[in-house]
């Protein structure tokens, strides 16, 4: 009787131990299979591995979106204070490129003394340049008033002739039209104009914004960047500081190489302006150099300008050799200056360049397109070097 108690009692207790009380009705669940029991954190994976792709699309769909609101907010408020936007744009040009010579005069001269000289002696080279430009521009007016009339006629000519073929009468006709228009118009034309002179005064007014900031920029800008730096909660100071370092790196980098690459084409258009005698030389060296800062669209446009004024003071011939030199300092800026100047700044892909330049326009027309490029460019750079730290500590 104990030897056959001791089964049934080991048994019970083996049941006991199991969590089971003799004569019970154990629960419908614990008789299934395991693998028709619902476990949430299987379901929740088993979803997860349904659609990877979706959940990674809507992961960063909802950052981007939270990135193209702070962009957009960012431009609407810059619109909204454009003037001073485009002073402390000004500003940061100016510091980067006079604040090397600023600190290179600074062990032998006093700061506020050093900040004097590079400002005004600037200023004075920058209306130097104009006023040579002014006079050579007067001293050529009358040779260039004939050499227009004579090329105005001179392209009549050209396009009576193949492949053209437009004959007097639709030319005359042409030039009525213009003149009907512009009669038609005058009071636009005229509202335009005022409307010009307000934008002038503007500029003027950022002009004189922009020379009040730099001063203070070029004199202590690191003190002011350090005051704005310990502002910040003690933790997040390191990151903010890093990242100020990579974006001026880049701002200033991008700035002087496109002063290089602007002073370059500048140079090269002007020489050879002169040599093939194209009027106007000088003053169409200059529009090319300030063409320049648009990339991809500037230097055309400037060519074309000069294109259209040797086609009307020397003749198609002229005008041709004018197209290759934008084909040759096209290519030349492309594939030398830009790689070989620009390799202490950041390196964009053209793709990126384009659509900077056409969303820069787009939003703010040729002050975004001057500026996109650059905010890009700095965009680009802190990114990398918030990136960087990350990377190395894994």
């Amino acid at each position: 009787m104990a030897e056959a108690d001791g089964p049934a009692a080991g048994r019970g207790r083996g049941r006991r131990a199991r969590g089971v009380v003799l004569g019970s009705r154990p629960a419908r669940s614990s008789w299934l299979s395991p693998r028709f029991r619902a476990d949430p954190a299987a379901e929740h994976l088993r979803a997860e591995r349904t659609v990877p792709w979706l959940r990674v699309a809507a992961s960063y769909a909802w950052r981007l979106i939270l990135v193209g609101l702070a962009v957009y907010g960012v431009f609407t408020v810059l619109g909204r204070f454009q003037l001073i936007a485009v002073a402390l744009f000004v500003a940061l040009v100016v510091t980067s490129v006079l604040r090397p010579f600023a600190d290179l005069l600074n062990r032998v001269l006093p700061r506020p003394l050093c900040v004097a000289v590079v400002l005004v002696g600037s200023l004075l080279v920058l209306l130097g340049l104009l006023a040579f430009v002014g006079n050579a521009v007067a001293g050529e007016s009358g040779q260039l008033a004939d050499e227009l009339s004579g090329g105005i006629h001179r392209i009549e000519q050209w396009l009576q002739r193949p492949p053209f073929r437009i004959s007097p009468g639709k030319l005359s006709a042409l030039q009525n039209q213009l003149l009907s228009y512009l009669a038609a118009h005058r009071a636009g034309l005229l509202n335009s104009a005022l409307s010009g002179l307000g934008r002038i005064v503007e500029l003027v007014t950022a002009a004189a914004l922009a020379l009040f900031t730099s001063v203070f920029f070029i004199h202590s800008g690191d003190r002011l960047w350090r005051w704005a730096r310990d502002q910040l909660p003690g933790g997040a100071r390191p990151v903010w500081d890093r990242a100020g370092h990579a974006a001026w790196q880049a701002f200033a980098g991008y700035t002087r190489g496109i002063i290089i690459v602007a002073a370059t084409n500048a140079v090269l258009v002007g020489v050879a302006l002169v040599l093939l005698r194209v009027p106007l030389a000088l003053p169409l060296a200059l529009l090319e150099f300030f063409a320049a800062f648009v990339p991809l669209v500037g230097s055309p446009v400037a060519l074309a300008v000069a294109t259209v004024v040797a086609l009307a003071g020397r003749g198609p011939l002229t005008a041709l050799a004018v197209i290759v030199l934008i084909v040759v300092i096209g290519q030349l800026e492309g594939h030398v200056l830009h790689p070989l100047v620009m390799s202490w700044a950041v390196r964009l892909h053209p793709l990126v360049v384009a659509l900077s330049v056409i969303a820069g326009s787009i939003v703010a027309g040729v002050i975004g397109a001057i500026v996109a490029v650059p905010f890009v460019s700095v965009l680009w750079a802190v990114l990398s070097a918030l990136r960087r730290p990350a990377a190395g500590s894994r």
